[in-house]
């Protein structure tokens, strides 16, 4: 669900989505966007909060580990798919934290653009 919510958020921004739910030997990229020229991988986080969601709550969880291992990803998706056309102004890291109430309603969604 935070994937979809994610999803219409960066649509309703103008990103053009890529893929979604690409799987590599290191993980599954959740969202490859593109956006003013730039490839955009976003790396979506999801919690249901049980009361209010403190800033930033999800993305906690996108700590160096995990950015290694998205940059892995990353490169085993351009490997695999090459480069769009109309990306050739670089590649980006986004993160987004979506925060739910226990019901499935959106409470908060937090968009880090270039996080790392």
């Amino acid at each position: 669900m935070g994937e979809q919510i994610a999803r219409r958020h960066l649509e309703a921004r103008g990103y053009e989505l890529v893929e979604q739910n690409f799987r590599t030997r290191y993980g599954e990229l959740d969202i490859v966007a593109a956006a003013g020229g730039v490839l955009v991988f976003c790396e979506v986080k999801t919690r249901v909060a049980n009361g209010r969601p403190g800033p930033f709550a999800p993305l906690a969880s996108v700590g160096t580990r995990k950015q290694r291992q998205l940059r892995r990803m990353a490169a085993q998706w351009l490997a695999a798919r090459g480069r769009p056309r109309g990306t050739r102004a670089g590649v980006r890291f986004d993160a987004i934290g979506v925060s739910l109430d226990p019901g499935g309603r959106l409470l908060a969604l937090d968009h880090l653009e270039n996080a790392f």
